[in-house]
């Protein structure tokens, strides 16, 4: 019986072999996959450039990039990491120290990836439109403009995490993306390309588009300018500061001149809005993420980058990230004129309940920072508590609140174990031109032109107040802003006013690093801060920025190691 068995199975063996011999059996059309000509029509071509519009916000947690917070906040001393402790995401930590980061750290190399994964996008999306005619697609030049522009923004945050990158477009084939390099281009060559794609999007897209969320000419005027703006503050090549670029500079005065004579936008009467859901794609958003829930998918499409960022008390849970600094909750003091304290306003800390009744302080104080006793998010009756805190012994007593929702607001989404919220984030908001303009013209000499622009931002912080209340209808904190006078108001003095106003204006809102290096004054300015904070805060005794090194994150070791060797790792790395 056995030998019998063994038999058929050899007849069967030798039968399959020899059926096996012609392998056209193995040319089997895949079933319900796409060809190039599948996608290459019209209809398909569009939601490519939706696809690039979506990497806007697909990052997540370990590597944000909606909120630049840990390389802008954490990194730039107005928020500490936050979390359990040092060792929780302890990237985090790495960055905010200086001192213990590497080239082998795995959410900067995802980070890197993420962005491309949005570049790869636009490129895809403008190869094929590169293929389609403009009488096949009415839309072809709008459309290549758009993932244009979102292929500016991907280069413009490598840019100004990595300073060098491999520039790949729609023209280099995939087969030879291995052999560009991140120094094939000049870091002011870096800024020209990222620059082009915006000056197609002015000359491309149209004043209004007809579907929220997408670019409009606007928008590339306004990250045209900020770009320039940029690249304007001439840089070595151990990233010292060494003047600045005029032509720039006029060209960032006409470019933002042009957004604010659209017409289509201004300051929210309320600085609030600008953090309400209600607010979304309102007057001051020039260019936002568009989140959503209740869309059809499980949790929807909501803010992963932030998600860390909210409280730890029952109605939230996790995970007390993004804890602004002692550093920073001070710089909100005002003068008996109701102007910042440039140079004196950390000689004391708030840090009581009492403290905020008996300084005076910057309304955007209380619209930025969660604070013990004080409301919280604009509710009188929800009161930030202590017990809120993931970690106070490490990182103190505040919370940011710009990035987060009410538990009763329609876009809050919870994605156990994190918070979220299909509130839009802004990547581009009207005060923010008028301050890049301000900032042109004050480098420009022309600072008594800036002088209006930066009253009218403390202007509507002054006017708003009406949220700020307690459930008795008094003042949350002992408000008190004024606006600056022509009298002291030279180019040094317009300076340093314009780049506080900036710290406060834009507060946790992910740009303060970038400033700080754009200005040059990185390396001074964070070995400052790290003196006198690492007194309070002990998890930042080691702490050192290293000039010529610290202004960028080193290029991944992944990358250089996967480019073999084509990739050259950042000065002072």
């Amino acid at each position: 019986m056995k030998t019998i068995k063994s038999g058929v199975l050899a007849l069967s063996l030798l039968t399959l072999s020899f059926g096996c011999s012609d392998k056209k059996f193995l040319e089997v059309d895949p079933k319900g996959s796409l060809t190039n000509e599948d996608l290459n029509t019209p209809a398909n071509i569009d939601k490519q450039v939706i696809a690039a519009y979506s990497q806007l916000g697909n990052d997540v947690y370990t590597a944000p990039y909606t909120s630049m917070w840990p390389y802008g906040n954490v990194r730039g001393g107005d928020a500490y990491k936050g979390g359990n402790g040092t060792a929780d995401v302890d990237a985090f930590h790495f960055y905010e120290t200086f001192s213990f980061n590497r080239v082998d750290i795995g959410n900067t190399d995802q980070v890197w990836f993420l962005l491309f994964i949005g570049i790869s996008r636009a490129n895809d999306a403008l190869r094929r439109l590169d293929a389609v005619s403009e009488a096949a697609m009415p839309t072809k030049a709008i459309r290549q403009a758009e993932a244009r522009f979102l292929r500016g923004h991907f280069y413009f945050l490598l840019k100004e995490l990595f300073k060098q990158v491999p520039y790949i477009d729609e023209t280099v084939p995939t087969d030879q993306y291995n052999t560009v390099s991140n120094v094939a281009l000049t870091s002011d060559q870096l800024w020209d390309k990222i620059a082009e794609d915006f000056r197609f999007g002015v000359a491309n897209l149209p004043a209004t588009q007809p579907e929220i969320g997408r670019a409009n000419k606007s928008a590339a005027q306004a990250y045209l300018a900020k770009t320039l703006l940029f690249q304007a503050y001439k840089q070595s090549d151990n990233n010292t500061v060494t003047g600045t670029d005029p032509a720039k500079l006029q060209e960032v005065v006409t470019l933002t001149d042009a957004v604010i004579a659209s017409g289509k936008y201004s300051l929210h009467p309320d600085f609030a809005t600008n953090f309400l859901t209600a607010g979304d794609n309102g007057v001051e958003s020039v260019f936002a993420i568009q989140f959503s829930r209740n869309d059809g998918t499980p949790k929807g499409r909501t803010d992963r980058g932030n998600q860390l960022n909210y409280p730890m008390n029952p109605d939230y849970g996790c995970c007390g990230f993004h804890q602004p600094s002692q550093n920073l909750v001070n710089a909100f003091k005002t003068d008996a004129q109701g102007l910042p304290l440039f140079t004196t306003f950390n000689n004391s800390d708030l840090s009581a309940a009492v403290d905020f009744q008996r300084n005076t302080v910057d309304p955007r104080l209380d619209h930025s920072v969660g604070i013990p006793s004080h409301p919280y998010k604009y509710d009188p009756a929800f009161i930030f508590q202590t017990s809120w805190l993931r970690d106070q012994n490490t990182y103190g007593v505040f919370m940011s609140m710009k990035e987060n929702v009410l538990p009763s607001d329609p876009s809050f989404q919870k994605t156990p174990p994190f918070m979220s919220t299909s509130k839009n984030w802004t990547i581009i908001r009207f005060a923010d031109v008028l301050l890049w303009k301000a900032e042109a013209l004050i480098e420009l000499g022309r600072q008594t032109e800036a002088l209006p622009i930066i009253n009218q931002i403390r202007q509507r912080a002054q006017n708003s107040t009406a949220r700020l209340k307690t459930t008795s209808g008094q003042p949350i904190s002992n408000y008190k802003i004024g606006l600056y006078s022509a009298a002291q108001w030279n180019q040094q003095y317009a300076r340093e006013a314009l780049r506080f106003e900036r710290r406060l204006e834009f507060a946790l809102e992910g740009y303060r690093f970038f400033d700080l290096v754009r200005w040059g004054i990185a390396g001074d300015y964070l070995n400052t801060y790290f003196d006198k904070e690492k007194v309070k805060r002990p998890h930042l005794k080691d702490a050192r920025f290293t000039k010529g090194r610290d202004e960028y994150l080193p290029i991944p070791l992944n990358q250089i190691n996967f480019s073999k060797g084509v990739y050259k790792q950042n000065h002072g790395w």
